[in-house]
């Protein structure tokens, strides 16, 4: 029974995602660079406020930038503010020697260390958030209109890069479908910064001009704008697939000095989910003579890299590979491409052979020159390439038996040979490598061990340690650590992952309802092989707490492992990451732990979790008996078109009907709950329309919360939306009424907007 003191639990558990610090101390460490990377300092978030580190990583030491109290004091004294220094007014520092310097009460701040006095500094102009400085900072570009403008911070100089940008074809923008307007609304943002790469030199500017003039219209109505006023009507451009137009990028080298545009004298990019300089499918060869891109056509069978002559625009083709379904530069689809051109060779990923690994080619010929890596077990991510020794360091998973999905830092040779791992345990590894790639930071930790964050060098030793993760306040939530499982898929013969989470105040004589907590990929997965549970976590903690065993899984179709096993998903959206195998699962994990009631299961999930949580109801009604859908995708053929031809197949409009649940809403047999945000222009409201529309005609019962004004994420209402549904689950799972307890609203912490538009 979910008491208030349950309730309270979950809220404090469902802020821990949005207030770093609150309940768990030192598990991140986000490294800031000083003296070209030779050393760094980094803030420790401590619920409180904020403790600010300095780091030298080949001294072996780690201390407190500065005596907090005494910096208090002395900022107090000369500001006349009270000053905690458990909570300090600032968020960054920069260290100078025996002084530091941050911003605070409205004015540039400089404490002497060896005195602590304080005293108003000089300072550069404060940036422009939406500008993109240059590398030495003498230059910064910026949006304006349809084009793109330069400025000399120094004096305040401007000059514009383009002049004849228009609407819909404009300059270093992104696809609408995913610009977040919504939500940039919400923070009083016109736009996010221009997606534009600086050369190495600071002289030019890689980027494209969006072409979206015939890309569909669609359309939002905003019932009641901040203003007060009536309602007003938004349009975006968002393809759907098989649709003839989607936007595309043509490609730009702009001379900032010059003022000459130089454009790549090739087939514009197709870009019908992401900007490819934002997603670093386009970059800078690291002494700025060339640039160089990705392409794939519709189908997404082959995969190009080219080379861009930045003085006349010239295109050439590298090297190029084709497959029988996606040809994928990584599996997960918003991180950046295993990809690196060095000097005379390119390390190109591939899993032609049924596993993700590098390979070498001639960059002048695009010969291949051989494999670099082998085995049963997969490439995540090039961390550094040490040419001189003709080393490559990089993360890889599979290398760990207890679990597939951890991530190891490993060496091997360009020519194959000297395979070693780095990080010498069986913990999964989550690294920031130094500015000058000398260094690593390192957080080694699972989902039930709290992280511990070191620096080392190449070879793995420890040069120092940064922090043990402290969860005391975790843990006094009645929070206790999930349980990694391995089970096998619905074919009898694959190993599945997942982890299940224990309901607060766990006792085994009695027994538990289930919610199953979905997000079906294929892009990203649905657990992460660490201590944090990340976005795709936001709700299995606060569920648990409120007194249900929570599952979450990933079945076949989902990311991290084999090709064969990503690629169950080609075609076969509809199986929603496999939902069969979580079936498989629920069935497995019950048989050894009487405690889980599987006569009372429920569903929950959001965007693509929402539609698996009610493609589960309609697919499995004996087991989903009850469901909560937000912001679910669950009309296919009205859905993002680089998401569904990527994953569904580019000409498969069978595939795509199969993925609707609209057209099988009749199936509908245990009790639902829809919810929707009313400005959600990512997954748009009718998604959730249409489903309600059917289910009506079919004369099924539904709760249906439309939340105006509310975007994708449900950023300025979550705690009100996560208790609404956790009271349909309490109701509709345990037959007992919810107790009457609202949350206040939940701030997110100014540091994370960032991530939110990454």
């Amino acid at each position: 029974m979910s008491t208030t003191e349950n309730y309270q639990a979950a809220e404090r558990l469902l802020r821990r995602s949005a207030r770093p610090g609150e309940l768990v101390v030192g598990d991140r460490v986000r490294p800031q660079w000083i003296d070209g990377g030779a050393r760094f300092w980094y803030a420790v978030h401590t619920g409180a406020g904020r403790r600010f580190v300095l780091v030298d990583p080949a001294a072996g030491t780690r201390a407190p930038a500065f005596d907090h109290a005494r910096l208090a004091a002395a900022l107090a004294t000369a500001s006349g503010q009270h000053v905690d220094p458990e909570a300090l007014p600032f968020i960054a520092i920069a260290p100078l020697g025996n002084a530091v310097e941050f911003d605070a009460y409205g004015a540039h701040w400089r404490c002497r260390l060896d005195s602590y006095v304080c005293e108003p500094a000089e300072s550069a102009p404060p940036g422009n958030p939406l500008d993109v400085p240059s590398p030495d900072g003498t230059v910064a570009v910026s949006q304006r209109g349809y084009d793109l403008w330069a400025r000399t911070p120094a004096d305040g100089r401007e000059w514009p890069l383009t002049t004849d940008g228009a609407p819909a074809h404009r300059y270093g923008t992104g696809p609408e479908c995913t610009g977040n307007a919504t939500l940039l609304r919400k923070f009083g943002l016109p736009h996010l910064p221009p997606a534009v790469a600086w050369s190495p030199d600071s002289t030019r500017v890689l980027t494209h001009r969006t072409d979206e003039r015939h890309v569909r219209q669609t359309h939002l109505v905003e019932a009641r704008p901040t203003d007060g006023g009536p309602p007003q009507l938004h349009t975006q451009r968002y393809a759907y697939p098989g649709d003839e137009n989607v936007p595309q990028a043509e490609l730009v080298v702009l001379d900032v000095a010059a003022g000459r545009v130089v454009r790549a004298q090739a087939e514009p990019l197709l870009m019908p989910h992401v900007s490819p300089v934002m997603s670093r499918w386009a970059w800078w060869a690291p002494d700025g003579s060339a640039a160089y891109y990705l392409s794939q056509p519709r189908d997404r069978r082959t995969l190009t890299l080219h080379r861009l002559d930045p003085e006349t625009g010239e295109v050439t083709t590298v090297l190029s590979e084709t497959g029988p379904t996606r040809v994928e530069p990584n599996q997960w689809m918003y991180e950046p491409p295993i990809v690196r051109v060095l000097a005379d060779e390119v390390l190109w990923y591939s899993q032609r052979d049924g596993w993700g690994h590098l390979y070498r080619y001639d960059l002048r010929t695009g010969a291949l020159l051989g494999r670099v890596t082998s085995g049963p077990w997969a490439v995540r991510q090039i961390l550094h390439v040490d040419e001189a020794r003709r080393v490559v360091y990089f993360t890889a998973s599979g290398l760990v038996d207890e679990d597939p999905y951890r991530r190891t830092v490993c060496r091997v040779g360009l020519d194959g040979s000297g395979f070693a791992r780095v990080t010498d345990d069986d913990l999964d590894h989550v690294v920031t490598v130094s500015a000058d790639a000398t260094y690593v930071v390192d957080s080694a930790s699972t989902v039930d061990q709290p992280p511990v964050t070191r620096v080392r060098d190449w070879t793995g030793r420890v040069l120092v340690e940064l922090e043990r993760a402290d969860v005391s306040r975790l843990t006094a939530t009645g929070w206790t650590p999930p349980e990694r499982f391995r089970v096998k898929a619905a074919d009898g013969v694959t190993d599945i992952y997942g982890v299940l989470y224990r309901p607060r105040g766990f006792d085994p004589a009695r027994r538990y309802p289930v919610v199953d907590t979905l997000y079906p990929g294929p892009q990203v997965n649905r657990v992460a092989p660490c201590f944090d549970p990340g976005g795709m976590g936001l709700d299995a903690e606060p569920l648990a707490a409120l007194g249900f065993v929570v599952v979450a899984l990933d079945g076949r179709g989902t990311p991290g492992r084999s090709k064969s096993f990503h690629d169950a998903s080609y075609g076969h959206l509809a199986d929603a990451g496999g939902l069969a195998d979580h079936v498989a699962a629920l069935r497995q994990l019950a048989r050894t732990r009487p405690w889980m009631d599987l006569d009372r299961v429920g569903a929950f999930g959001h965007s693509g979790g929402g539609f698996a949580a009610v493609r589960a109801m309609l697919d499995f009604p004996d087991v989903y008996r009850t469901g909560v859908a937000l912001s679910g995708s669950h009309d296919a053929p009205c859905f993002n078109l680089g998401f569904v031809e990527a994953y569904d197949g580019a000409d498969n409009p069978d595939a795509w009907a199969r993925t609707s649940n609209v057209a099988i809403a009749d199936r509908l047999a245990g009790r639902l709950l829809l919810v929707h945000g009313g400005m959600d222009d990512q997954v748009h409201p009718d998604h959730t329309l249409r489903l309600a529309d059917r289910l009506v005609a079919a004369g099924k019962d539904v709760d249906l919360l439309i939340v105006p004004g509310a975007e994708h994420t449900f950023i300025d209402c979550l705690a009100y939306v996560r208790t609404r549904c956790w009271d349909f689950l309490v109701r509709e799972l345990t037959g007992t009424p919810p107790p009457a307890y609202r949350p206040a609203p939940i701030a997110i912490d100014p540091e994370l907007l960032g991530e939110l538009f990454a």
